[in-house]
């Protein structure tokens, strides 16, 4: 998957997860898209729960801790009376050097 090691694919995925709840969009390549939607929707269903355990998971992945405390404290609100689907890829133009599928993932 994404073509990289597993150290290389993971520490892109953190990074893109941790940019995506961060600025609440993010625009990456398709294929990265689909991949960082499963692990933010982990990270928004951790937040819902709310628990110590959940949260110290949540602080081993995500790499700012301040970003931890904001994402539980909006996540019960936010994301409250919804069962997963938190976030959003739309498709865009293709990249101009090698024709690369492009896409927008947002937070809905």
């Amino acid at each position: 998957m994404l073509g990289k090691p597993a150290d290389q694919r993971k520490a892109l995925l953190r990074a893109l997860t941790t940019e995506l709840i961060r600025n609440g969009r993010i625009t990456t390549t398709k294929v990265r898209a689909k991949a960082v939607r499963s692990e933010a929707e982990k990270m928004i269903t951790l937040a819902k729960d709310g628990s110590l355990s959940a949260r110290r998971q949540a602080m081993g992945y995500i790499y700012d801790k301040q970003l931890v405390h904001a994402l539980f404290e909006q996540a019960q609100e936010r994301y409250g009376t919804r069962e997963g689907g938190y976030t959003r890829i739309l498709r865009t133009v293709s990249r101009r050097g090698d024709n690369a599928d492009m896409a927008i993932i947002e937070l809905t």
